[in-house]
């Protein structure tokens, strides 16, 4: 069956303006003056196109059996040659071990997964973007899902880790964690991986400061990006 879309697209653009958001701070590059819109690709009509129609058609088909509620995809996206899945978030195991064990499926690994940040002025700001492998058919797909965020009382963005399902995701979940503060329900051992345990806040989100900030072992400060050359 075909999935219904829900309350509005599952992820919005950002528009870009300057680099890194800063403007006259002495750049001569010319990337100070970059204006881009925001841009969302739409979602997709069918026919999708080559193996993409076989691969929806076996999902679909599963959804409403299985544990699969029928509502498990918001979009179905192809753009640039690769297709999406938009997922709520609560449906994505079931979505991922159908995915995994169905015969006509057969997406075996999850080859990667990292997390994305639209910026503040973007409803459902935090993704976690899963990319799965059929070693099977030679296929690739991925799954994109928006974290339940924010929560009631200040609870952070939340996904069910797929962790029991696809083992490989375990480490990348975890720098996911540590870098956009998306909370994986469920993982095993969540803790920091790449930045210190006792560390505050989360580097790659939009809202983390890109300088100014005390560096550690080093006990130098880096300069807010600005402050740090001039050309006058």
């Amino acid at each position: 069956m075909q999935p219904v879309g829900g309350t509005g697209a599952p992820s919005a653009g950002r528009a870009r303006r300057g680099m890194f958001g800063v403007q006259d701070g002495g750049d001569t590059s010319g990337y100070g003056g970059l204006h881009l819109p925001g841009y969302v690709p739409p979602a997709a009509q069918r026919p999708y196109g080559g193996w993409f129609d076989e691969v929806a058609d076996a999902l679909f088909e599963g959804l409403g059996a299985d544990g699969v509620p029928d509502e498990a995809v918001q979009q179905v996206t192809v753009d640039r040659g690769e297709l999406t899945f938009h997922i709520r978030p609560a449906e994505l195991p079931q979505v991922c071990r159908r995915m995994r064990d169905d015969p006509a499926l057969r997406f075996e690994l999850c080859s990667s997964m990292s997390g994305v940040d639209y910026g503040e002025e973007v409803p459902q700001r935090l993704h976690a973007v899963y990319h799965l492998t059929s070693m099977t058919y030679r296929r690739r797909v991925r799954l994109d899902v928006a974290a339940d965020w924010p929560g009631a009382d200040g609870e952070p963005p939340r996904i069910p880790s797929v962790v029991s399902i696809y083992p490989t995701a375990d480490f990348q979940e975890r720098e996911t964690w540590d870098m956009f503060g998306i909370v994986f329900d469920g993982h095993p051992a969540l803790t920091r991986i790449l930045m210190p345990d006792d560390w505050d806040g989360h580097p790659q989100r939009k809202d983390y400061p890109l300088g100014g900030i005390p560096v550690e072992y080093k006990g130098a400060e880096i300069p807010p990006p600005d402050q740090r050359r001039a050309y006058t």
